[in-house]
């Protein structure tokens, strides 16, 4: 996959998400290579009982929720571990012992302590707790006894209890990251091998506390035959990638992009956008105003073109020229006949197309009709970047939206349409239409504010226009939008965000050790 070569070790981390189903694949796997699966199943007990050990000292209570699957098998592991170091360990299980299987089975009958039932439990009273319940892989809402047993635990939680989940708190789905009624809010989540979509996706992000993620001795080869197509975005993704500017460039090298202003009262949006363009490297940015904005728009905008246009058929005129290539339509467009009749001008030309807000809208459910025009097109990127409701509106029958499934949600919008589709969110998903998809992690709630999504919109176009790939120049323009956000702080408004643009990629820049800059401090400050 293209945009996967690291950097530097800084940005050295696993990339690569596994499904429920992926990640039991890695350990079949790894079992037919000649590890015994008891042999993984000690290695991730241990890893859990590591994590516990650091916040327990000897003679002090764990208790270990155990469930009837190899996730108790894991909890009885860590139990006799911890047991060994010294800590008052109790075991809980969910069910009888006659109902354990195979390897769990097995690690059971090495726990020589009593084995209490639920009822004579007393979970709440225990400062550290394990969650051993359940698995990733749960797809039915927990119930009856273990149902009372997280309830127990997420009582003792908020009583100041540490919670130390297994794989994933139990009643999140691995794949997913939903949550059923009855779930455990854990501190921490102890994961193997790699993480999990439902590791990054709300709401198991906001369940899961910290992760960490152990190593049970599953070789990285395995990756190879299972062929991953979800990612957690971050530089490594798409920094190899990254269009930096040439010392024997000059700005027709990186690109024009036309960004389409609305009406007079609403051209706030479409400058937002421009100017985040002209930060992101764009060498130069035009702002496409209709005749009576022009005014205002001129008034507002220095290094920013703005260049007058009779809505909405005087837009082919100011695409023709063909240095212009990228386009942005959306912010603040307005929504009905006029801005639909503008997204069918802009597909047709041959510039790189971003569609946010109300050039979606204007579609109503029509997504078969926007999809039709995409890919009619001779040339020319296109992505679309959506939040929740104008993907609900633009396709009401896509799947997950019941099961609450971003990730199959983005990726079936992505095929449909046959864009690069980003649906934004505190876990933006970025998806291509071959399956590709990144899952965002660093957006802070202080970018939940007016006009955020519209910088958002003009960072994309602003990578794109300078040649990146459009999945990469999508998956970065998110994280850089994050941490703008995380290094301004509390209070951000969106003006603030292209500001702070040179102080977050100027370390990136360094670190990637660009020939003919400075490269003195390699890994440059970034987190």
């Amino acid at each position: 996959m293209r945009g996967m070569r690291v950097m530097t070790a800084r940005y050295d981390q696993h990339l690569e998400l596994l499904t429920t189903s992926e990640m039991a694949a890695a350990d079949a796997a790894t079992i037919q290579s000649g590890t015994a699966g008891l042999a993984l199943m000690e290695a991730a007990g241990r890893a859990v009982a590591d994590a516990a050990w650091l916040r327990v000292a000897r003679g002090d209570r764990v208790v270990v929720v155990c469930g009837p699957g190899n996730n108790g098998g894991d909890g009885f592991v860590a139990a006799r571990l911890l047991a060994e170091r010294g800590c008052a360990v109790e075991v809980v299980l969910c069910g009888t012992r006659d109902q354990l299987r195979g390897d769990a089975a097995h690690m059971a009958a090495r726990w020589t302590g009593a084995i209490l039932s639920p009822p004579n439990a007393h979970i709440e009273n225990a400062p550290l707790i394990i969650d051993a319940l359940f698995g990733a892989g749960l797809t039915r809402p927990i119930d009856g006894i273990a149902a009372c047993l997280v309830g127990d635990i997420n009582r003792a939680r908020e009583a100041g209890a540490t919670v130390i989940a297994v794989d994933v708190p139990s009643g999140v789905d691995g794949s997913t990251g939903a949550a059923g009624p009855v779930a455990v809010r854990a501190s921490e989540t102890v994961t193997f091998f790699r993480r999990k979509p439902g590791h990054l996706m709300l709401p198991g992000r906001l369940l899961c506390g910290k992760v960490t993620v152990a190593d049970i001795g599953i070789d990285a080869a395995v990756l190879a035959a299972i062929g991953p197509r979800q990612f957690a975005n971050s530089p490594a993704l798409w920094l190899a990638e990254f269009p930096w500017p040439r010392l024997d460039g000059h700005k027709y090298d990186r690109g024009h992009g036309v960004v389409v202003s609305g009406p007079a009262e609403m051209t706030g949006a479409a400058r937002l956008a421009a100017r985040a363009a002209l930060r992101s490297g764009a060498g130069l940015v035009t702002l496409a105003s209709p005749r009576a904005a022009f005014p205002v728009n001129a008034a507002h905008l220095t290094a920013v073109m703005v260049a007058p246009f009779t809505v909405p058929d005087g837009l082919a005129d100011v695409l023709s020229d063909p240095r212009r290539n990228g386009v942005l339509l959306g912010p603040g467009l307005g929504i009905g006949e006029s801005s639909r009749r503008m997204v069918e001008i802009v597909l047709a030309s041959r510039s790189d197309a971003v569609l946010d807000a109300d050039a979606l809208t204007s579609y109503g459910s029509d997504a078969d009709a926007l999809a039709g025009l995409i890919k009619r097109r001779a040339r020319g990127r296109v992505v679309v970047t959506p939040h929740d409701g104008e993907l609900r509106r633009l396709m009401p029958d896509q799947p997950g939206a019941c099961t609450g499934d971003r990730l199959a949600r983005a990726r079936f919008a992505a095929l449909r349409l046959g864009a690069v589709v980003v649906l934004k969110g505190a876990d933006t998903v970025v998806a291509m239409p071959d399956g590709r998809a990144a899952i965002n992690e660093n957006a802070p709630p202080w970018l939940a504010t007016a006009g955020a999504g519209d910088v958002l919109a003009g960072l994309v176009l602003g990578l794109l226009v300078q040649g990146m790939p459009a999945f990469e120049a999508a998956a970065a323009a998110v994280w850089l939008h994050g941490a703008c956000a995380h290094r301004i702080g509390p209070g951000l408004i969106a003006e603030d965000l292209p500001d702070v643009l040179p102080d977050v990629l100027g370390p990136m820049h360094d670190a990637a050790g660009r020939p003919g800059w400075n490269t003195a401090e390699p890994n440059g400050g970034i987190g």
